[in-house]
């Protein structure tokens, strides 16, 4: 079931505002199974399911819009960071878990236990090996994965085809319709505005849900084509998760989410790992990070608050997990970073090189990885922060610590992955 919604993303580019709609849209055939995401405001998940109830779990938070990574993971020990910046530039004094060059945006307190414990991490200068400054062409690129083939298949639906995870409910979008390039592919998917979505219209009475599935199933059994094939997914996925769908378990542990749609996509992801039905994937886009305005100082701005919902979500997640944190690991995307020299409005425009963290199960974390080609002058590209690792090392790395049973050579066709070292030796779970 899917209901349409306001479109809630804010922007300051028609690129990512005209483009985004476009393509994002509506319901997709792909295979045997209908294929949609949801979207709650800024925010849409697409979860992936496995067939075992015990096993590893990539949960991908994309930080739509562009991300300014030289204020989250501040590079204060390069002199030319705050001459560039001598508005918002975030002073060494505020900065959390500071090295002699980086250090934590003040904002990431809520994870800062987190730090401590060495579950998260941060890698620097990451990013798409070519500068592409556009939201909709940087996207695509990064959520393929795979430039080398002309094909639209994204790097998350190659990963669960490689995990053998054939079921109806091997990919599943909560909140509205709309689909992620990474997601895209033969891997079956299904689309719902949120969990109690996920089960067919009609009385909740046991006896009446049972009678009625065996008259559909009697309807349906015969039919051939995708629409037979279709009307069989949907009736064996609204039976798989039907628990899910007539009940509203509330967060463990005595976790508290923030009031927020990130806050809300996360806590229904929780309750997916929770319920032991296999979740491998699950994505979610947090928008609001193209700050070409406001970005603000340290106190103040778009930045903070945007990283604060973030933090406080996350050890939220974390809390809410418990003990089946062990099997998650959470890593942060955007299409690109932001330009190292301020705007005038308090901001910073479309930019290149970026930082990622990484967080919860198997990270070797409390550390910077990274190489850091500096921000003079002869160092920038085009006064962008340089790329020195490529995104798809950064996610080669995890999914060969966590998902070893995938084939990373398909996973990522004609790649040729550098060592970073934040993962820990080879986690993989499975039933």
């Amino acid at each position: 079931m899917t209901t349409s919604a306001p479109d809630q993303t804010t922007c300051g580019c028609p690129d990512f505002r005209a483009s985004r709609r476009t393509f994002l849209k509506g319901t997709i055939a792909t295979g045997a199974t209908l294929v949609t995401t949801g979207m709650v405001g800024d925010v849409f998940t697409q979860v992936a399911y496995g067939g075992a109830a015990d096993c590893n779990v990539l949960v991908v938070l994309s930080l739509r819009g562009g991300a300014d990574g030289l204020s989250m993971v501040v590079p204060h020990g390069d002199t030319a960071y705050s001459t560039a910046r001598p508005h918002i530039a975030v002073p060494t004094s505020e900065l959390l878990g500071a090295d002699p060059m980086f250090g934590l945006h003040p904002a990431f307190a809520p994870l800062l236990p987190m730090w401590d414990a060495g579950r998260l991490a941060a890698v620097h200068a990451v990013g798409l090996p070519q500068p592409n400054r556009s939201h909709f062409a940087a996207m695509e690129a990064v959520e393929d994965a795979d430039p080398s083939s002309a094909e639209r298949v994204g790097w998350i639906n190659r990963m669960v085809g490689l995990l053998g995870t054939g079921s109806p409910t091997s990919a599943v979008g909560l909140g509205r319709a709309v689909l992620p390039s990474s997601l895209y592919g033969p891997a079956p998917s299904l689309a719902a505005t949120e969990l109690k979505s996920l089960r067919l219209v009609g009385s909740p009475d046991p006896v009446w849900f049972k009678r009625h599935n065996a008259a559909l199933d009697t309807v349906w059994g015969g039919v051939g084509g995708q629409l037979g094939l279709g009307a069989r997914s949907a009736l064996s996925t609204g039976q798989t998760l039907r628990n899910l769908s007539i009940t509203t378990a509330a967060p463990r542990n005595g976790a508290r989410y923030p009031q927020g749609d990130l806050g809300v996509t996360l806590a229904e992801a929780a309750t997916l790992i929770h319920a032991g039905v296999g979740t491998r994937v699950v994505t979610v886009d947090y928008g609001g990070w193209d700050m070409h305005t406001n970005l603000g100082p340290v106190g103040r701005g778009q930045m903070r608050s945007r990283v604060d919902e973030m933090s406080q979500t996350l050890a939220a997640f974390f809390t809410d997990l418990g003990a089946l944190g062990d099997r998650v690991t959470v890593v942060t995307l955007s299409e690109f970073g932001r330009r190292v020299q301020e705007n005038g409005g308090d901001g910073l425009d479309h930019g290149h090189g970026n930082c990622v963290l990484v967080l919860g199960g198997g990270v070797h974390g409390g550390r910077y990885y990274g190489t850091w080609p500096g921000l003079g002058t002869d160092k920038l590209v085009s006064g962008d922060l340089a790329v020195t690792t490529d995104y798809r090392s950064v996610i080669w790395e995890i999914v060969r610590a966590r998902f070893p049973e995938a084939s990373l050579s398909a996973l990522f066709p004609s790649f040729v992955p550098e060592a970073i070292g934040f993962m820990r030796a080879t986690t993989s779970v499975t039933a």
